[in-house]
């Protein structure tokens, strides 16, 4: 059995031109001619959609994603709600504490309403009471 030489993925503008011109192929022929397949240990041949539907998306420009957090990271945006956990407590997640610029040791007093629970950030004048 022959070895069959993988295609290098191609990217940006030379990714859209070979799609052009292979107009009239099917998406996945097209993926795979362009690159996008790995081969399988069996030696199967599987083509990577989800990859060669965004090399496509960032050759043509689209950004479909806000930017990235300052960090540089991905990862989930702050929802501002949180859940109980089965231990009874609360947990602020670090993205909340960033954003207020709060420390390790930083103190609150906590006061309780009806439906909600207030944090009050305790200063250095009132943590010396």
């Amino acid at each position: 059995m022959a070895e069959k030489q993988k295609v290098e993925m191609l990217t940006g503008q030379a990714l859209v031109q070979k799609v052009k011109e292979l107009e009239d192929y099917t998406k996945e022929e097209k993926a795979k001619a362009c690159g996008y397949y790995t081969i399988t240990k069996s030696g199967a041949e599987r083509v990577n959609m989800m990859k060669f539907m965004n090399a496509l998306i960032a050759a043509e420009g689209i950004e479909l994603d806000s930017e990235q957090s300052t960090n540089g990271r991905g990862g989930r945006s702050a929802s501002y709600r949180i859940t109980v956990q089965s231990n009874g407590n609360l947990l602020i997640g670090s993205t909340y504490t960033k954003q207020m610029g709060l420390k390790p040791g930083d103190e609150f007093e906590i006061s309780l309403g009806r439906k909600h629970i207030h944090l009050k950030q305790l200063g250095e004048d009132d943590a010396e009471d």
